[in-house]
Parts: structure tokens; sequence; C-alpha cells
């Protein structure tokens, strides 16, 4: 009797999170964000484990949503996920005041931000062997090659 399902606008391959209302400035997410971008589930959750950016734990923990929504919700084989969107918006700012001389105040913003984590399965075939360079021909062998020329003209210097 409710409202129809929205369409989803993801592919069936994709998978995500969003994380909001992290304290920080989008700025500072940013940083911890393009150091995920790219890369495979596995390896962006090391490098958030391992990060020094204080705000990285919440960030691995949007990430490990991302991946279990894609497992559980849409069938997807956890080592098969890269992150493809990381991306980071702002929200909300608290706004605060520290006084100052002469009965004043300063304005103190304190930005809070989200990030959105998209993961999508990308199967990654074994790479092809490449085929054995090709052996020279005889012709080729004997021919000197050119840096080999112009050595003796330099011997040919007066004594």
């Amino acid at each position: 009797m409710g409202k129809e399902a929205l369409p989803r606008l993801l592919e069936d391959n994709q998978a995500k999170a969003i994380g909001r209302g992290l304290r920080t400035s989008p700025r500072k997410l940013n940083l911890v964000a393009q150091s995920i971008r790219g890369k495979r589930a596995e390896a962006a959750l090391a490098e958030l484990t391992f990060s020094p950016k204080r705000i990285a734990h919440e960030v691995r923990k949007v990430l490990q949503s991302a991946i279990a929504n894609a497992e559980n919700n849409h069938d997807l084989d956890v080592d098969d996920l890269v992150v493809t969107e990381a991306s980071v918006g702002k929200n909300m700012v608290l706004k605060r005041f520290h006084a100052r001389a002469r009965g004043r105040g300063a304005r103190i913003e304190k930005p809070f931000s989200q990030i959105t984590i998209v993961v999508e399965e990308k199967r990654e075939e074994a790479p092809a062997k490449k085929a054995a360079p090709k052996a020279k021909s005889e012709s080729a062998e004997g021919k000197k090659p050119a840096a080999k020329k112009a050595a003796p003209k330099r011997a040919k210097e007066t004594a």
C-alpha cells in the first residue's frame, strides 16, 4: 500500500555506502579519499588501516560497509571489488564564537562532511603471456652497430 521503490541508480555490479556527519572538513577528508580511489578493496582497507590521518578510521568503516553491501545485498565477489568512486561533500557547520578583546567575538566554524564510496566488481583476467622476442636475422648480425663505427674516428687524433 506504500510507495513504489525507486529504480536503482547504480549498475548491477556496483554497491555503495554513505558516511554522513564525519567531524572533519571536506578538504581534509578528500586527502584520505584520494588515497583509495581506483584501488582494489583489500589494498584500500590496508591503506586506511595504517594511515596516520585521524579520519581514516571512519572512512575505513564506510568502505567496509560498502563491501558488506556488495556481498550481502548484491551477491558480488569480495575479492574482485575495486573502489571506483570516493566522493566527498559538505555537511552541516557548527558555528561557535571565541571571546576577543573589547567585548568582541571571533567566529569559529566546526565543519562536518560526508563521503560516498562506490565499489565495483571487476574481474581481472590472467595476463596473456607475451610471445618470445624474434631472433635477429643473420644479415643484421653481420652489420656493426653505428656506435662502433664512430669509435675509430676518434682514434685518428694526432699524437
